[in-house]
Order: C-alpha cells, then sequence, then structure tokens
C-alpha cells in the first residue's frame, strides 16, 4: 500500500501543478484592467474566478486538513470590488497551490480515508475525496478562464 499511497499523492501533485501552469498560461498575458473586466454582461472576471478558486484550495484543504485556520469569505470571492493587483492574486493562488502539493506529501496511507467534512461539500466523506474534487473544481474554473481570457485577448 505504500506504494499506492505515493503514486496517489504524485498524481495529484501531478495534477494540480499542470492546472496552475495552464491558468498561468491564459492569464499571464492578460493586463491588470482585462483581469478584472468581464467580457459578458454575466458571469465572472478572471480575476474573481482566481480568488474563488484560491479560497476553495485555502479552505477545503488548507484550512481542513493542513490546519493552516484560513478564514472564507466565499461571497467576497465574487464580488470584491477592491480589484487587487493582478501579480498579487497570482502569487496567492500559487501559495495555495504550493500549499496542497506539500499537504498531499504528508498524506500517510490512512489518511485517504479519514472522516471529513467540511460547509458546502457533505458528499466528500474522506480526503481522498476531497483532493479529487477540488482538483475537478480547478479544472472546471480553468475551462472558464480559458474562455474568457480567449475572448479578452480578442480585443
Amino acid at each position: 500500500m505504500p506504494e499506492l499511497t505515493s503514486l496517489v499523492a504524485a498524481a495529484f501533485s501531478s495534477e494540480y501543478r499542470m492546472r496552475a501552469s495552464e491558468l498561468h498560461h491564459w492569464v499571464d498575458p492578460l493586463s491588470d484592467e482585462q483581469f478584472w473586466q468581464k467580457p459578458y454582461p454575466y458571469g465572472n472576471s478572471v480575476g474573481h474566478l482566481v480568488l474563488h478558486l484560491t479560497g476553495n484550495l485555502n479552505y477545503y484543504i488548507g484550512a481542513q486538513i493542513a490546519g493552516t485556520g484560513y478564514r472564507r469569505d466565499r461571497e467576497g470571492e465574487f464580488s470584491d470590488p477592491s480589484r487587487p493587483p493582478k501579480a498579487g492574486v497570482l502569487a496567492r493562488f500559487d501559495d495555495a497551490i504550493a500549499m496542497v502539493v506539500r499537504t498531499l506529501e504528508t498524506q500517510s496511507e490512512d489518511d485517504w480515508a479519514r472522516p471529513y467534512t467540511a460547509e458546502r461539500e457533505p458528499q466528500a466523506r474522506n480526503r481522498f475525496t476531497i483532493f479529487l474534487r477540488c482538483a475537478v473544481h480547478l479544472y472546471h474554473h480553468l475551462g472558464q478562464i480559458t474562455l474568457l481570457a480567449r475572448e479578452l485577448q480578442k480585443t
């Protein structure tokens, strides 16, 4: 089983790093103005989606597994009017990815099946499931970010 534990941690870590790299591929070319611009009259800006992804990882993995003490303002992730500089938002996202990878690397064979509970996550009954759900969530919003970045780069 220890081989499986290492394999799972390495696969998840690779997935999170690849998605972060993909996010940077689409977001880095955007100006600070484009980062916060909504190209459609509905939906979110790229900036707010990155805030949301950062909050999601910091809460579900950071606070609930790594014990970081992170306090989440989920609604603020979508509505914060302050428009902080893109570089700072991306640095916090990168920090969240690094924290997830560090946390994955510390999981033991028994940790994957440990009970897990968190606000708004009734289906995640163990740690394996929440790492999987957060990876899927990241991939989902990366699709939205890709679409928005393509649209923003047209103008």
